[in-house]
């Protein structure tokens, strides 16, 4: 992988990977998260919303996630959860 990648996980919070890279609002929407560009909805929401749960409450596919996250310049992990 590229190592200058932006590196999130799938249970990160919307709102922890969002302080971290200023852009990725941007390409949460382009995924289909388009209400994380509303700043309420990512100070509320986005503090317990992970990718994983968002995908899944938003039946969007994981596939469709990591494309999108690797042309925008993110590497993805699969951490997960007990």
């Amino acid at each position: 992988m590229n190592r200058s990648a932006k590196k999130v996980s799938l249970d990160d919070t919307i709102y922890e990977i969002a302080e971290k890279y200023a852009d990725f609002p941007e390409v949460m929407a382009e995924i289909g998260f388009q209400d994380i560009m509303k700043p309420m909805m990512l100070q509320t929401a986005g503090r317990y919303m992970t990718l994983r749960k968002g995908a899944k409450l938003k039946k969007i596919d994981m596939n469709r996630i990591r494309t999108v996250l690797t042309d925008n310049g993110y590497e993805l992990t699969e951490d997960t959860q007990s």
